[in-house]
């Protein structure tokens, strides 16, 4: 099913969750303007065409400790595919790495890590991402503060298209 095939409805139902994934179903029913078992239905539909890749709480990584964030640049020396996905599967094993993002142009990826200081965030560096098979070169930038940070889907400029579209 395409976006474009969201009923009001769904896109409703899927804005209310991305702001509040804790919410009951009676809830939810009722900020959207149905009864509770059609709304369940429609969640659970969500869940299985994909629309809903799961519930998560937003944890602050400071208050447990985690006082650095840093981005990291890495350019590989070959962009083969077996290499790009060789890379990939190695950082999906490295706990400090949260985010892994390919890109084009100079740099092949940027990666979001975490660490609860930076002595352990250089370890990192040194012992597995520098010494990483493939990697040519890391840049790396220290968050000093976030000035936005809103995860998923802007669904004011979803409902915008939706109009335009309509």
């Amino acid at each position: 099913m395409a976006g474009a095939k969201l009923d009001d409805i769904d896109r409703k139902i899927l804005a209310e969750l991305q702001a509040d994934g804790r919410m009951t179903n009676v809830e939810l029913a009722r900020r959207v303007g149905i009864s509770a078992p059609p709304c369940l239905r429609r969640v659970r539909a969500l869940e299985e065409l994909g629309y809903i890749r799961g519930y998560h709480a937003d944890i602050d990584a400071r208050a447990l400790c985690f006082e650095v964030q840093v981005f990291a640049m890495v350019r590989l020396a070959s962009q083969s595919e077996r290499d790009l996905s060789a890379f990939e599967d190695l950082v999906r094993g490295w706990p400090l790495v949260r985010e892994c993002h390919m890109l084009n142009g100079e740099i092949d990826f940027i990666l979001k890590c975490v660490s609860p200081d930076l002595s352990t965030f250089q370890r990192f560096l040194t012992d597995n991402l520098t010494a990483a098979p493939n990697v040519a070169s890391v840049k790396t930038s220290l968050v000093i503060r976030a000035g936005k940070d809103e995860p998923a889907v802007p669904f004011e400029i979803v409902e915008e298209r939706v109009r335009e579209a309509g």
